[in-house]
């Protein structure tokens, strides 16, 4: 069986090492074995420092993070925690870039973690698609809708809507409270005759056996807190 010649991929081969070695001191750059050696170990190199890069920039937006928290009084594992009650989903890139150059968008973000720690309805608008009033057909001779009501749209935060779709409720029968009229959470529990109570609130009822029905809450608008759902168990202990 006739040999084949490879001189060709062979000397493509080396000459590809080669250049990917070009900027190396000494022989590395021009004796093929001691280059591929010396790529290779590059390669290796590189993969470990894209994982310290990221490592470093995680820390990097955590401190930057709790620097800006720190000045509105609260810290690093408060603002994550409000975040996540409020349901905002920020990561720490974009906390860490707001905080550094929109100290006053920053501080919005910051106000509605804190509404969401104290048990303070979260104002929160949220442009998406969700349960909204039909447009009414018009008046035969008219050209308009039947009522104002009908042509509106209801304009609801995420929550609202999802609590609205949990008790069944109808967002156009519910009056928002919020700003611009939107639709709160607390106005779809009100609505549905609900115990008004945070989801902390209502998680701690449960872990300490605590009716909320006969709680009376503290927090806005009569809504029950945590501190409530554990003043209630207290003196539950003492009456017992």
């Amino acid at each position: 069986m006739a040999r084949t010649a490879r001189s060709v991929h062979a000397r493509k081969k080396r000459r590809k090492v080669l250049e990917q070695a070009k900027g190396y001191r000494g022989t590395k750059k021009s004796s093929y074995k001691r280059a591929k050696e010396q790529v290779w170990k590059g390669g290796v190199y590189a993969y470990a420092h894209r994982k310290q890069r990221k490592r470093d920039f995680r820390s990097l937006w955590i401190q930057r993070i709790n620097a800006g928290a720190r000045e509105h009084g609260l810290s690093y594992s408060q603002l994550v925690h409000g975040l996540r009650l409020a349901e905002i989903d920020l990561d720490r890139k974009i906390l860490a870039d707001l905080a550094a150059t929109e100290p006053e968008a920053f501080a919005a973000v910051v106000s509605q973690a804190k509404n969401a720690l104290n048990g303070d309805p979260v104002q929160k608008r949220i442009k998406r698609e969700g349960p909204r009033r039909e447009t009414a057909e018009p008046t035969a001779g008219t050209g308009e809708p039947d009522s104002p009501e009908q042509g509106a749209e209801v304009e609801a935060t995420e929550p609202a809507e999802r609590k609205a779709e949990e008790l069944d409720v109808d967002l156009s029968e519910v009056e928002g409270t919020g700003s611009e009229g939107q639709v709160l959470v607390e106005d779809v529990e009100d609505a549905a005759s609900e115990v008004k109570a945070t989801d902390a609130a209502r998680r701690k009822a449960e872990e300490l056996g605590v009716d909320l029905a006969t709680v009376e809450g503290t927090g806005a608008n009569g809504r029950i807190t945590v501190g409530d759902v554990e003043n209630a168990a207290k003196e539950k202990d003492k009456a017992s």
